[in-house]
């Protein structure tokens, strides 16, 4: 299982993936491992309703941590199709550009008209499954973009990203460490 969590070791909530380790291994979760500081933990479990392991790490991660660390879970099949299906290939991707995945945990709305484009033209959602959008960040003056506000409307605020290229070293990573 991969679990990608929001907000680690971004905005003051400073955690080390040793700890974070011990905090998974703690809800008896299975060959705990972890990749780069981004709070991206793999670990085998045999629980079948990922609703309530979910509702579980994240309640264990806020009594022990202090603050609230949204969790995204995905098996590694589940992982792989999100990249698999790689909207982004064949299209003219400049150095001023970055890709990004987004995931959710509530179902996205299918009536979003795309490609959907912020109103600073830095956002552009080239596509949406039922839990993933596609994002292309358009870099302003070499600077990526400072809100996610214009996303929370159609996505919502309970997201997290990672960019495609760190998703797939996540996969690979994945794979590896898990059985």
């Amino acid at each position: 299982m991969i679990a990608l969590l929001r907000g680690i070791n971004v905005g003051g909530h400073q955690v080390q993936m040793v700890r974070l380790r011990e905090l998974f291994a703690e809800l008896g979760l299975k060959n705990v491992t972890s990749y780069i500081q981004t709070g991206n933990v793999f670990f085998d479990t045999k629980e079948t309703d990922t609703h309530v392991l979910k509702e579980r790490i994240e309640k264990h991660l806020k009594e022990a941590l202090g603050f609230e660390a949204p969790v995204f879970l995905r098996t590694v099949a589940e992982f792989e199709a999100i990249l698999e299906l790689n909207p982004f290939k064949g299209r003219d991707i400049t150095p001023d550009m970055r890709c990004c995945v987004m995931l959710t945990s509530q179902r996205l709305p299918n009536d979003v008209e795309l490609p959907l484009m912020s109103p600073k033209g830095d956002l552009e959602v080239i596509y949406m499954n039922s839990y993933e959008a596609y994002v292309i960040w358009h870099l302003i003056n070499g600077r990526p973009p400072s809100s996610t506000t214009f996303l929370d409307k159609y996505l919502g605020k309970t997201t997290t990203s990672r960019f495609f290229h760190t998703a797939e070293k996540i996969l690979a990573a994945a794979k590896v460490e898990t059985t």
